[in-house]
């Protein structure tokens, strides 16, 4: 999973039917491991768009989706924010949450 600019985040919310943000900070080390935990879970998702960025670089939007820690998974629904994850749990916890929402 690549960081994208938030350009690039809101041209893939715009136009994706599901599209999964991940926010992070690269020295936190729960970030870290709920990276690795996604990327597991992009490769069952492959027509859906996964995007992440460093939360430090987008600081208004952080502001406007109200996140309130990370890491932070924000689902997005036809350009809706629908769903945010704080606690990534498991693997299959967030299988089975992303697989709601198709």
């Amino acid at each position: 999973m690549d960081s994208l600019t938030l350009e690039q985040i809101d041209e893939a919310i715009e136009h994706g039917d599901v599209v999964c943000v991940y926010l992070y900070t690269p020295i936190c080390g729960t970030c870290q491991l709920a990276g690795r935990m996604l990327e597991i879970v992009k490769e069952l998702f492959p027509h859906i768009k996964f995007c992440k960025t460093d939360i430090n670089y987008i600081p208004e939007r952080a502001v406007e989706w109200n996140i309130e820690s990370v890491p932070c998974l924000l689902i997005f629904c036809n350009g809706k924010l629908e769903k945010k994850i704080y606690a990534f749990h498991s693997v299959p916890y967030l299988y089975e949450t992303i697989k709601s929402f198709l």
